[in-house]
């Protein structure tokens, strides 16, 4: 159960901590107890009185980690305590939040912990590590209903013009439907139809011809998100028939993972985050594995911050692009799909005949659909 405060001076006062106190007055019971909380968490910042924000309070000490998350549970509803939660990992760099089995066993599975059971599970004990792969074995499960959806739709292969699709392409465009659907927009004197309601078709029968899908994962630190929907965006394509999908992480060195393609979970909890990358040799794995080049396609997710040699990589992708593979570089595959990465080397990569972006999970099952749509 949570506390309410329905004075907005008590709320100020949380806010703001002790140095407003004179001019919000005090807290007591529950108010006290989230106040220190607070301040168990967001004391650590040298910087929060510039901005003027929570001032040093009493008591932070006073709390462990698995006194804290107890805390927190307690007093403040539930988004609350995923922010607090996100902001001990990400901002304050509290790993004891994921390594702790109180604190495992107790905490609210979401993306932001998922993430640092990545960074962390080196520091891990077999007990703690057993109740982290639970935290990610629950958070891929949700993961993965949103996105096998998603999948199965872009899949779906020939148009059904008797049912309507809500996924909004080109290729599932009824053009004679949208038209009688927005008649009553058409203006006269300017002799234009404003369309307000585009239809789309919807997809029954998927292709018969059997692709290849070589997945190539930078491990870097920085690709955690990009890791985390890569491993499952592979399981979804992997129980999709007619596909056959490869999957391998790469630092300077590559990792083949196939063998745990249909497991996300069993796959994340390999993955080594770090190191450094040669992107190159992670190419050259693949075009190892290329028997049909017109019915395969390599999608590489980088940084593109080369740490070999960025002139072989250019030269393998050119290599494999002319031999009628088609090559997708993606600098993002998560839910927010804002990259940071080297365009100098990407710009190469498309010269070289590649396609490179950045896509959620989905907008990249879309993109495969019609590549393979288009045929070998």
């Amino acid at each position: 159960m949570t506390f309410d405060i329905s004075s907005p001076l008590q709320r100020w006062r949380l806010l703001l901590g002790d140095a407003a106190e004179a001019a919000c007055g005090g807290l007591a019971g529950d108010a006290l107890a989230a106040d220190a909380a607070l301040e168990w968490l967001y004391g650590r910042d040298d910087e929060r009185a510039e901005r003027g924000e929570r001032g040093v309070g009493q008591g932070a000490s006073q709390l462990t980690v698995p006194d804290w998350i107890n805390a927190i549970h307690s007093l403040f509803p539930q988004e609350v305590i995923e922010r607090l939660e996100r902001d001990a990992v990400e901002r304050y760099g509290i790993d004891e939040v994921v390594t702790n089995l109180d604190v495992l066993e107790r905490i609210e599975p979401s993306e932001s912990l998922l993430r640092a059971v990545l960074h962390t599970k080196h520091l891990m004990n077999p007990q703690v590590l057993a109740a982290a792969r639970r935290l990610v074995a629950e958070v891929v499960r949700r993961i993965m209903e949103r996105l096998a959806t998603e999948v199965r739709h872009a899949f779906s292969g020939t148009r059904d013009r008797r049912r309507r699709s809500r996924y909004r392409v080109a290729r599932n465009f009824d053009f004679k439907r949208t038209l009688a659907a927005n008649l009553r927009r058409w203006h006269p004197e300017r002799q234009k139809l404003y369309v307000e309601t585009p239809v789309f078709i919807s997809r029954t029968k998927r292709h018969a011809e059997r692709w290849d899908i070589i997945l190539l994962i930078d491990q870097s630190g920085s690709m955690v998100d990009s890791v985390i929907h890569s491993a499952v965006m592979a399981a979804c394509l992997w129980h999709l028939p007619g596909m056959c999908t490869h999957l391998a992480a790469f630092d300077t060195q590559v990792v083949d993972l196939t063998s745990d393609v249909a497991d996300p979970v069993e796959l994340l909890m390999k993955v080594q985050l770090g190191g450094g990358t040669d992107i190159a040799r992670a190419v050259a794995w693949a075009q190892t594995l290329v028997a049909h080049p017109g019915r395969t396609v390599m999608v590489l997710v980088s940084d593109f911050y080369e740490g070999g040699s960025a002139s072989e990589l250019v030269r393998r992708v050119k290599a494999l692009v002319e031999a009628g593979v088609k090559v997708l570089g993606l600098a993002a595959l998560d839910a927010e799909a804002k990259p940071s990465y080297d365009r100098e080397l990407a710009a190469r990569l498309v010269n070289a005949g590649a396609h490179v972006g950045a896509m959620t999970p989905g907008q990249l099952a879309v993109w495969l659909a019609e590549k393979m749509e288009q045929g070998g």
